[in-house]
């Protein structure tokens, strides 16, 4: 459960860094991402095996042309897995800067640099088939008023990526929201209490 901070509570610098963070909303994260590979079946194959997913149509060529889908098609859940940037994505500083990083940097610098995912929502426009080639566009579409949450008192952040195919139809897209906070400081008493924890869980173990 979050609660707005009261409009009385602002300071001129938490308004100043409000305006220049709004000033995102709106704007593409970067140019058009065309997905390095195709649909392919050795890729649905890979996910449906990890997800446990064994549904013909997915998997099974021969079944798959008896189907209404005439063949094999993805599963929908895997849309966003083609936009997928690989190996760098354990670390940002291996990705192209684009807004939404920047955007982030914003709120780091302003000692929001907790981040935490809290929900997301897919659509589907058609099954996507092998051969087909994805482009994604990400766009900051919401940035919420200054909320108190049990991590923290921070923003929430919406963007929403859309799917089109190779003849520019969109075939899905993906929201999804992420709570940029300022992470709480543990009061001295329980940081004493902690402390005090950890001396006695030391001298309990040098006595076993």
């Amino acid at each position: 459960m979050s609660e707005p901070v009261s409009e009385r509570t602002r300071d001129p610098e938490q308004q100043a860094l409000e305006a220049r963070v709004r000033s995102y909303v709106g704007l593409e994260e970067g140019p058009p991402f065309t997905c390095p590979d195709a649909v392919n079946e050795p890729m649905i194959r890979h996910w449906c095996e990890a997800m446990g997913d064994a549904l013909p149509v997915y998997v099974d060529a021969e079944r798959a042309k008896e189907s209404v889908h005439g063949g094999i098609v993805a599963p929908p859940a895997m849309l966003q897995v083609w936009e997928m940037r690989g190996y760098a994505m354990h670390d940002p500083k291996l990705l192209a800067p684009n807004r939404q990083r920047e955007l982030h940097g914003v709120f780091d610098a302003a000692g929001y640099t907790g981040v935490v995912a809290t929900d997301t929502e897919q659509e589907y426009r058609r099954y996507l088939r092998p051969g087909d080639r994805v482009t994604a566009q990400t766009r900051i579409e919401a940035i919420s008023e200054q909320k108190t949450t049990a991590l923290g008192t921070g923003y929430f952040i919406v963007t929403r990526t859309r799917f089109t195919d190779q003849r520019g139809e969109e075939v899905g897209s993906v929201s999804f929201r992420v709570l940029k906070f300022r992470p709480k400081v543990p009061a001295a008493g329980a940081q004493e209490h902690t402390a005090g924890a950890q001396e006695r869980t030391a001298g309990a173990q040098e006595r076993a």
